[in-house]
Order: C-alpha cells, then structure tokens, then sequence
C-alpha cells in the first residue's frame, strides 16, 4: 500500500530516531511497520503498549543474591527485561513497534520514557541498530485513549498518517507489493555535524524558535520545538540528504520533529541563505567571500568546519579550513570565526596539526585551554 508518509517513515528507522504514527483504527498502520520491516530485511517486535505494566518496560525486579557493605548484608536485584527486549538484543538490529501508545496508561507512559530516548528496558541495553517506532489513534478515536505526556510526545517524531484510496484499491484487486523506500548508504552518518551546523545556525538567527512547550495539554501530545527536537530534525536532513529524499519527505520528518510553522520557517531560511558549497570552499579557499549578513556568516564557516573536521580527519582538509576561517577574520568576521576556532583547534590537536594561521586565535585558544 504506497502511504504518503511510507518514505518518510523508513528514512526515520533508518536514521535510529523514534517515530510515532498517527491515525484512525484499521488503516494499516501495523501491517505496514511489519512490511517495512520484510523491506529492509530487520526484525519487527510487535509490542501493544495498552496492555502492558510499567514493569514490562522498566523491568521486574529479580534478586540476584546478598552482598555485604560495611559488615551489613544486603539483598541486591537487577531489572529483569521481557523476552521481546531479550531477542532484539541476541539479533542485534530490528525495529521496536509500540502499537496502542494512546491507550497507555499515564504509568506505563512514564515507564517508556527512557525506552524510546535511550533504548534501555530494565538493565538490559538494546543495541545501536535497533529502532523505535509506535502508532497511535487520535485520543477522540482510541478506546480509553489518553492525550501524550508532554515528555513522552517530545521524544518522538510525529508523522499523520494517510489512506491513499487509489493504491489501497489496486492492493486488492493485485496483492500488496513490498514497500520501495529510500535506503540510507553506509557513512551517512558523516553528514550529520553539518546538518546539526546549519540548525544551530537557524537558531542563532531564530533563538525564540529554540523551545515553545504548548500550553494546551492536547498540542503538548504532538510535535514542538525543544534541544531535543531540533537535535532530531538535524539527523534527519542529514539522513534525507544521504538517502537523497525527495524535499516533501524532509519537510515532513522535519515538521514531525518541531512542528508545522518552525519547519516551514527553516526551511525558508535555508532557501534564502544561497551559501557556497563548503567543499568548493575547502578545494579553493582563497574564493571566499564573507557574506553580508550574520546567519549567513556563521552558517557558511559552521559548514565549512564541519566538512573539515568530518571522520576520517585529513590535514588537507584541516589545513584549508583554517585559511577559510583566517579570511573571514581578516574580512571582518571576527566574532564569527572565533566561535568556528573552537572545534576546528580540537580536530587538528588530535592528528598533531599545527596550523599557522592559529597563531590570530592564540588568546582566544588559549583561555579555551585548546593546546
């Protein structure tokens, strides 16, 4: 079944940030998280979070024997996880599916709060490779439905699911085929100090955008803009690029993480930014020009140091870095390339570079305690 927001989903699981679907009963949210699964050849862990207790989440605790402190004995436990936290950790990948996350009680909410940002049930640590994805029906359409904690919903990105009539039809009359999605390459994950760049950038020039927790406790269950949210959305454009989505697909993961008016914002931001290619500029950094305006400044020499300081760390890369970072003090951008010193003085430490323009930014490195 071809769901608009089917590739927006994938690019979500891939890139490891929790995403939660939204949308009436019986619309295939479940079958298409499994199918999405078979796609990308992962397991799926099919969890209905209505039904369970708050210890099936944080863990039972089981008691692992008697110590003694300080001539006292004591009874320890550990937090035992359930078997379905137990086979995702022995595959080592797979995606953990929450269905019914509406209809969980406030105390089994709290209870996932740690397992959706951390991916941590009971003691047990579930690996980098495994997902977390959750459904939901709107509370007026859940049975015993309960608006999202604020801080539950705000580890989420929210994505508004959507039947598209034309393609559930053919799915009828033909069978359904396997989801094509966009696939994320080995390394994307390179990209993602760049895109946190030009995030940090957008809040340097919209600070106010950087939190705004809803005061109505119904808004508060879905997507706004906090550190966490903004962090996510960085991953994402990252994640999009790499899998070169198409710009529908960013601006819905992007509007899931903060919001529908501060992703329309940034996204008209970037577009009027009109900044160089950062490896145009660390190819021929004697071409660059500080450009008139304050975010502009700070997001071209944030990308610039974010390519250059991007693993595996190479000193011709270092190196022209700091000649780019040097003209925009020599242009008058002072204030602005001090700020980019910081991490581009950390990375040259590191492979033992020695760049001379540092020599400008001696005091500043100094007070940062930068060698």
């Amino acid at each position: 079944m071809l769901m608009r927001v089917l590739a927006p989903l994938a690019v979500a699981i891939q890139a490891r940030v929790p995403v939660l679907l939204w949308g009436p009963p019986g619309t295939g949210k479940s079958s298409s998280v499994l199918a999405l699964g078979r796609a990308l050849g992962v397991p799926v862990e099919v969890v209905i979070a209505s039904i369970r207790e708050p210890a099936d989440f944080a863990g039972l605790p089981v008691p692992d024997g008697v110590f003694c402190l300080n001539g006292q004995q004591i009874r320890s436990v550990h937090l035992a996880p359930p078997a379905w936290a137990v086979r995702l950790a022995q595959a080592g990948r797979g995606i953990l599916f929450l269905d019914e996350i509406s209809t969980a009680p406030p105390a089994v909410q709290a209870a996932l709060l740690r397992v959706i940002l951390d991916r941590v049930v009971g003691d047990l640590s579930l690996p980098p490779g495994v997902a977390v994805a959750a459904a939901a029906n709107p509370p007026e359409q859940a049975a015993g439905g309960w608006d999202l904690a604020a801080p539950l919903a705000n580890r989420f990105c929210h994505l508004t699911w959507g039947l598209d009539a034309s393609a559930w039809a053919d799915g009828m009359l033909r069978g359904w085929p396997a989801p094509e999605v966009p696939r994320l390459p080995e390394g994307w994950e390179t990209d993602v100090p760049a895109a946190r760049a030009l995030v940090a950038s957008f809040i340097r020039a919209r600070p106010h955008l950087l939190l705004q927790v809803p005061r109505e406790e119904s808004r508060a269950g879905g997507a706004w803009p906090s550190p966490r949210t903004w962090d996510m959305a960085a991953r994402l454009l990252a994640a999009c690029a790499a899998a070169q989505a198409e710009e529908d697909v960013e601006a819905i993961l992007l509007a899931g993480c903060v919001g529908e008016g501060p992703a329309h914002e940034f996204l008209r931001w970037r577009r009027e930014l009109d900044l160089p290619d950062p490896e145009e500029l660390l190819a021929a950094p004697e071409s660059f020009q500080l450009p008139p305006r304050g975010d502009q400044q700070y997001a071209v020499l944030a990308a610039v140091v974010a390519a250059a300081v991007r693993e595996p760390v190479k000193r011709d890369r270092l190196a022209a870095a700091w000649r780019v970072i040097d003209a925009a003090r020599q242009q008058g951008g002072g204030d602005i390339a001090a700020w980019a010193v910081g991490p581009l003085a950390e990375a040259s430490s590191r492979v033992g570079y020695v760049a001379p323009e540092a020599r400008h930014f001696r005091p500043l490195l100094q007070q940062a305690e930068v060698k």
